[in-house]
């Protein structure tokens, strides 16, 4: 085994032990100071006489294999990825009808990262409960696919706490595109549905509801905001923080958007983070 004993070699290993480090948390800083004999050293450690050198964090690359659908690829070191923050229409797979605007996303994605190679970038929840890897992908060009599947159209946005990098670009691009009614905004399968039209069969897939909060209970782990006698909405406590006061809701014309679930007295929709919720003015 190679020694590293010569200062520069000493570098060099305290250079790769950090840039290894780079593509998984923030880069650490590396300074250097002299000693009164003249030669110089390094250390991840500020000193009152150490400078900081400029480092250019590295990245790994990697190419796509393949593409399932509109937020789903799988990487050429078999790696499953699902984007983070957002959802697509779903094509049509086993039992599973396609949704409008799937087909539409998923070739989009497919065109967007031919010989493209795309990097990783991970948030609070690193795999899904199907052992899916959670992620970002920005391409070599420094375009993130997440936001630009949003920002085309194609994509909705779905916030999972605590995973919550790049909110804020995401939900800026949900609103351009749907006030610019582009891909999936102009058609009417995700226009707003009135709560009082939803009847005991519900509605499948992504929705959009709009209605008036009716009441507002708490129990021990959710916040529930009542629509109707078929229909009520409803917030995890541990994520409260993230939303405005939830007494605010009371008596106010609301739209969520989600995915609707079957509960003994009718229909019940999670609300996850504070972009799947708003207040229509009027």
């Amino acid at each position: 085994m190679m020694k590293l004993n010569h200062p520069k070699d000493r570098l060099l290993r305290l250079l790769l032990i950090l840039l290894m480090g780079c593509s998984i948390l923030a880069c650490a800083d590396v300074y250097q100071w002299q000693d009164t004999k003249g030669n110089k050293h390094y250390t991840d450690r500020v000193r009152d006489d150490s400078k900081k050198l400029p480092i250019k964090p590295g990245y790994a690359y990697f190419k796509i294999d393949k593409v399932y659908d509109g937020d789903t690829v799988k990487l050429e070191d078999g790696r499953k990825i699902r984007f983070l923050g957002i959802n697509t229409p779903e094509i049509r797979h086993r039992n599973q009808a396609a949704e409008a605007g799937g087909e539409a996303a998923k070739n989009w994605l497919t065109t967007k990262l031919k010989n493209q190679k795309v990097r990783l970038v991970m948030d609070v929840e690193q795999t899904d409960k199907y052992k899916r890897t959670l992620a970002h992908l920005i391409t070599e060009n420094k375009e993130h696919i997440n936001v630009a599947l949003v920002e085309m159209g194609l994509a909705a946005v779905n916030i999972y706490p605590p995973n919550l990098l790049y909110v804020d670009e995401l939900v800026a691009a949900g609103k351009r595109a749907e006030h610019a009614k582009r891909g999936i905004w102009q058609q009417a399968e995700y226009g707003m549905i009135k709560v009082d039209l939803l009847d005991k069969n519900g509605h499948s897939g992504w929705t959009r509801l709009m209605g008036k909060v009716s009441v507002v209970r708490s129990s021990r782990k959710y916040v529930y905001l009542e629509f109707s006698d078929l229909f009520q909405a409803r917030i995890e406590k541990k994520w409260l923080s993230l939303f405005p006061d939830f007494n605010s809701y009371r008596g106010k014309t609301v739209e969520v958007r989600g995915w609707l679930n079957k509960n003994r007295d009718g229909w019940s929709m999670l609300i996850r983070h504070p972009s799947a919720i708003a207040l229509i003015p009027g």
